[in-house]
């Protein structure tokens, strides 16, 4: 199949570099001296500066050339650039199966990336999302990982999630794209908190206790999106909770640390160089929860600290300090 997965950061890069060995892949960046760079080199040197990037994953910096012939796109942009993305997709495309890897909620309208899509693109393009427990070093590396593709259309979900299966990135298809979609997004908030959490010393007894708590929070959210409760107990919710939360490459969870040792939120993300979505998705889980009336503590204080420049001591004691409920509720 012919596949062209548009955007060359690290898990763009990382996803071309698995898939290249069943698939012809072209990898798109907008950036053409990153794509000179990755051509003279073989090396995505910002984002994967480890790992090389085999013969058969062409580069390029042309949408144009990248969309020609493919046969499925993957768009692996921050969702802060997805819908221009995709009305360029639009522009430049004959109707082609759309797959989304990119995870968050769109900034002012808090809507899914599969809404966004919803109105960026005519509704003659298949669409599907791909999420799950996935760091990009690790899948770059063909250590074995797996992740949910969602589409509401389930045969094309099986059968794009049986192409894209191997042995060492197992794909399992899923009909619950909100549900998919709400894991992935609010995972990266509550990664945030847990690394608070960690660089505070709180200890493993916290962490344990803050990842089940905020997999509450998600469901809850979730739900009332829409989305199934397996789902997010599945591998794009829980899964990927866990993995953002305890995992040292996980760049939220050292959001939280370093908020947890004082530093200024500008200055980490400026050391970080990456994207950190949790950031972003913190503000707009915020508004949504508030807008549905859906009790998310631990999210709520991230975004205090994040926004309104709460301590970071202070919001953890407020969390230690409410009243205890029911478990499940």
């Amino acid at each position: 199949m012919n596949i062209a997965i548009l955007g060359a950061g690290a898990w763009g890069t990382a996803l071309a570099i698995s898939l290249s060995a069943r698939h012809r892949v072209t990898l798109w960046a907008r950036d053409a001296a990153q794509i000179a760079a990755m051509s003279a080199t073989r090396i995505n040197q910002r984002y994967l500066p480890e790992i090389r990037l085999p013969q058969e994953v062409h580069l390029t910096s042309e949408l144009k050339t990248a969309l020609t012939g493919a046969e499925l796109v993957l768009v692996v942009v921050p969702v802060s650039a997805l819908r221009p993305t995709l009305q360029k997709i639009a522009q430049l495309s004959a109707p082609v199966p759309v797959i989304l890897a990119c995870k968050g909620f769109e900034a002012e309208t808090a809507q899914l990336p599969h809404q966004v899509l919803a109105e960026a693109l005519p509704h003659d393009f298949s669409c599907g999302v791909l999420s799950g427990p996935s760091f990009a070093m690790e899948v770059a590396r063909g250590l074995p990982a797996a992740l949910a593709l969602a589409s509401g259309d389930g045969d094309f979900a099986k059968r794009t999630a049986q192409s894209l299966h191997h042995a060492r990135l197992r794909v399992y298809a899923s009909p619950d794209v909100v549900g998919v979609e709400v894991g992935g997004a609010i995972k990266n908030v509550i990664a945030i908190a847990a690394g608070v959490a960690d660089g505070m010393g709180f200890g493993y007894n916290a962490r344990a206790a803050l990842i089940t708590r905020g997999l509450a929070e998600m469901t809850r959210l979730g739900l009332k999106l829409g989305g199934h409760a397996e789902t997010l107990g599945g591998l794009s919710g829980a899964g990927d909770l866990i993995l953002t939360c305890t995992g040292e490459m996980s760049r939220n969870r050292q959001v939280g640390i370093l908020l947890a040792k004082n530093q200024a939120l500008p200055d980490i993300l400026h050391q970080l160089g990456h994207v950190a979505e949790g950031v972003y998705t913190a503000r707009e889980v915020y508004r949504l929860s508030r807008k549905l009336g859906v009790d998310m503590p631990i999210c709520e204080s991230v975004y205090r600290v994040l926004y309104e420049q709460v301590p970071v001591a202070g919001a953890a004691e407020d969390l230690l300090n409410r009243l205890p409920n029911s478990e499940f509720y």
